[in-house]
Order: C-alpha cells, then structure tokens, then sequence
C-alpha cells in the first residue's frame, strides 16, 4: 500500500508541475526574457531550420509540449496507480519508462533549472524509486 501510496505523490507532484508550468508559458509572462528588446528580436529569428518558425514561436511551442509531457507522465502514472494498481506494479516496461523519464527531467533540472524545480523533481524521482523497490520486493 505504501508503495501506491508514493507512486501517487510522485505522479501528483510532476502533474501539477506540468500544470504549474503550462499556466506560466500560456497566462503570465514569468517564463519571458526580462529584456523587452530580446523578447522582439526572438519573434524576428527565426530558426536555421526553417523562416517559418521563430525563436519566440520556438520558445513558447517547447515549453507549452514540455508542460503537456509533464502533465501526461503525472495524469497517467496517478490514474493507473489508482485505478489499476497490480496492472502498473506488473508493467516493467511503464514502471521504467517513468522511472527514467523522471531521471532524465532531474538531469536537465541539475544542469539547466533553478534549484527549486529541481528538489520539486527530485521528490517526485525518490517516490517513484522508493516505490518501484518496494513493489520489486513485495514481487519475490
């Protein structure tokens, strides 16, 4: 039961991240350049790849699919820990795949993110793990 019970919170903490995330690139402007002047030289750029895209477009597409990603690791990993948790603990493939994504967003977090995202993230990373060995061990 303690295992579902950290699945959860893991999954609850990185959904509301997500959230948090996508309410700031969408509804605020906390996640704009401070600079005014850069903020109109990105919607002027644009990428090598294409004219089509600017950097501003660029910036603003990333972190509203980031958020989503976020979101959707936290709505699915919680839905399934709740609704059908022998499922989840029987599934190596998507016990793994958030496992790794989590250890992933915790990377980037330490090499790229302010230190509050990333002890937010590392929360989320040790419910997981700690409930991944304790369903590992209920197993055997």
């Amino acid at each position: 039961m303690i295992a579902r019970y950290l699945w959860e919170a893991g999954s609850v903490i990185i959904g509301l991240m997500g959230l948090s995330h996508l309410r700031a690139t969408l509804w605020t402007n906390k996640l704009f350049p401070r600079n005014a002047a850069l903020i109109e030289e990105m919607k002027k750029s644009s990428v090598v790849l294409t004219e089509e895209l600017t950097m501003w477009k660029a910036w603003m597409g990333f972190n509203a699919t980031h958020s989503s990603g976020a979101m959707f690791i936290g709505i699915t990993n919680f839905y399934l820990a709740l609704t059908s948790f022998t499922f989840l603990q029987s599934s190596q493939f998507l016990l793994i795949c958030t496992l790794l994504a989590m250890g992933f967003y915790v990377w980037v977090a330490a090499k790229y993110w302010m230190k509050i995202v990333l002890g937010m993230l590392s929360v989320a990373t040790a419910c997981f793990i700690v409930a991944y060995i304790l369903m590992m061990m209920n197993k055997g």
